[in-house]
């Protein structure tokens, strides 16, 4: 019998872990909320939360040497998944109330303020998926749990072949701005799935079921 695959929260001073532990042991995984430099690299995958201003979610991550942790995990092709602003910190830059903060820079381009009369964009809000979509698979019609005032509006990575294009699902609040993109190992919503009910559930056991299994 295959044993749940163990996903590692980084526990690095976000709120809002413990029911995003919850949810992804709900969708199957065996979820540990950790700091622990060991687990999180040998992990099936890690899972990057944030909730917060961009730059609070960067200089916590540095603090704790988080970034580093991302950056290898990355670069050896092991799955990571960012929520929220665990997204964002992913592009090169966040700007915030005329504050530009350097971010992760695993995507190019930017963060930034979202152009809506109404801020944040808090509630539910469907999606228009990217085909070829792994976590959406079976949740095309489904609507997910977003709150937020910052998004990524553009995408502007140019991806040269054999590698695969990334999948790139969209969401509308004033202008359209990115809900999640699927770029190889790198994964990640701009919404909550541990906030989305059964949709979120499903979309990170999609998820759960990518990853490579534990022995």
């Amino acid at each position: 019998m295959t044993s749940a695959p163990v996903v590692a929260v980084l526990d690095y001073g976000s709120g809002n872990v413990h029911s995003a532990v919850k949810a992804l042991v709900e969708a199957g995984a065996d979820a540990r909320l950790t700091k622990d430099r060991g687990l999180i690299a040998d992990a099936a995958g890690l899972l990057v939360p944030g909730v917060g201003a961009f730059s609070a979610v960067m200089s916590a991550l540095r603090a704790s040497r988080g970034d580093e942790l991302i950056g290898r995990r990355l670069a050896g092709g092991m799955p990571v998944l960012g929520i929220c602003v665990g997204m964002q910190v992913m592009f090169e830059l966040g700007v915030e109330r005329g504050v530009d903060t350097q971010g992760l820079g695993e995507w190019p381009g930017s963060v930034t303020e979202l152009q809506a009369p109404v801020l944040p964009h808090m509630g539910w809000n469907t999606v228009r998926t990217g085909a070829g979509s792994t976590l959406f698979a079976g949740l095309e019609d489904e609507r997910f749990y977003f709150v937020h005032s910052y998004g990524a509006q553009d995408w502007t990575l140019d991806v040269i072949k054999p590698f695969r294009e990334p999948v790139l699902t969209w969401c509308d609040y004033g202008r359209p701005f990115l809900a999640a993109v699927e770029n190889g190992p790198l994964s990640a919503t701009q919404f909550h799935p541990e906030k989305s009910g059964a949709a979120g559930i499903r979309l990170l056991s999609n998820w759960i079921s990518s990853l490579p299994a534990s022995e």
